[in-house]
């Protein structure tokens, strides 16, 4: 007798949690769930086991995010992804699929693969360890198989179809990579440029093999213009022209998948332009600062963020995220729906 109410304890277990998963995979929108790729812009966490010094899981970083904590997000609260999830009435927060807090009722409405400091090139994510588009994609994969276990493969099937896929790579290969070592020493910008936009081609096609339909390619940041690069009020223009050249040549390419690729909405999104029209004029968006972060790795403690466009030495203030997130949903509405 006891063993057959210890059977009907775990079989009722069980059926809880399909049935919490199949609850939280109900969505009234036509976006079920937002899976981010790549850099961090994106990153909600995932680098905080890894060993890296890529990695923000301290203070003063989250102190804008809900409860003040730093969760590995690379901002002072929450960042580009978490922002669209929410924009987009899916959920919240994005949570970090490496989190070991990690639930399954998280897993219908999307997770984050993201990891700050990778990139395309193989040296980008070597030189921070860090992980790479490759390790990302296997991370999906599983994330697919835990999502069929919890909703079943038509239900699973559904949500990736419906899901917004959002991926920003590029950022570390051109700042760091390819300006901060000799490879522009050896390679020009157009070829290199060409590289990691064919290397975004064949990612965007491995991630439509695996049932994603609705995908939208972040461009890079204004690079020659984050603190970064420059604490003076000059930005560094041959920078900037290298990520204008990659993220017109990504453009084209998104347009040309998006062409080719039945069945599949993908298209390029513009975080340059609202950026640096934010940069050019901070005090038309609410900002006094423009050319140096509020907070440098954790060294600062940064009273007032909100004053800042770039929360530390290359990522935006939640404030600036949010003001590029209004006008992209605004703008590019179609996009979305």
């Amino acid at each position: 007798m006891k063993m057959e109410t210890n059977s009907y304890v775990v079989l009722l277990i069980v059926y809880m949690l399909v049935l919490i998963c199949r609850i939280e995979g109900s969505n009234n929108g036509t976006i079920s769930a937002v899976i981010a790729f790549g850099d961090s812009i994106l990153d909600t966490g995932n680098n905080n086991n890894l060993k890296t010094m890529s990695k923000c899981n301290y203070m003063p970083y989250g102190r804008d995010f809900p409860g003040g904590l730093p969760t590995g997000r690379f901002g002072n609260g929450k960042v580009f992804s978490d922002l669209m999830a929410e924009g987009l009435g899916v959920k919240e927060l994005l949570p970090a699929y490496l989190d070991p807090n990690l639930q399954d009722e998280d897993l219908p409405t999307g997770v984050c693969f993201a990891s700050g400091g990778t990139g395309f090139d193989p040296i980008t994510s070597g030189i921070q360890n860090v992980i790479p588009p490759s390790q990302q994609l296997d991370n999906f994969k599983e994330y697919l198989s835990r999502l069929q276990n919890c909703v079943g493969k038509d239900r699973a099937d559904e949500i990736i179809a419906n899901a917004q896929f959002l991926i920003s790579f590029g950022n570390n290969d051109l700042a760091i990579t390819y300006f901060g070592t000799h490879l522009r020493l050896t390679q020009d910008i157009p070829a290199y440029t060409s590289q990691l936009v064919s290397m975004a081609s064949t990612f965007v096609n491995d991630i439509y093999a695996l049932g994603a339909r609705r995908i939208g390619f972040l461009g890079t940041l204004p690079l020659g213009c984050l603190p970064s690069a420059t604490g003076r009020l000059m930005c560094l223009e041959n920078v900037n022209e290298a990520a204008q050249l990659f993220n017109s040549k990504l453009s084209s390419e998104m347009t040309n998948l998006n062409q080719n690729l039945n069945g599949a909405k993908i298209f390029y999104i513009d975080v340059y332009t609202p950026l640096l029209e934010i940069i050019r004029d901070p005090p038309k968006s609410g900002f006094l600062v423009a050319n140096v972060g509020c907070c440098c790795q954790g060294l600062m403690s940064c009273p007032l963020p909100e004053t800042n466009v770039f929360w530390d030495y290359g990522h935006p203030s939640e404030k600036a995220y949010k003001i590029i997130i209004s006008q992209l949903l605004q703008n590019s509405a179609s996009n979305f729906s």
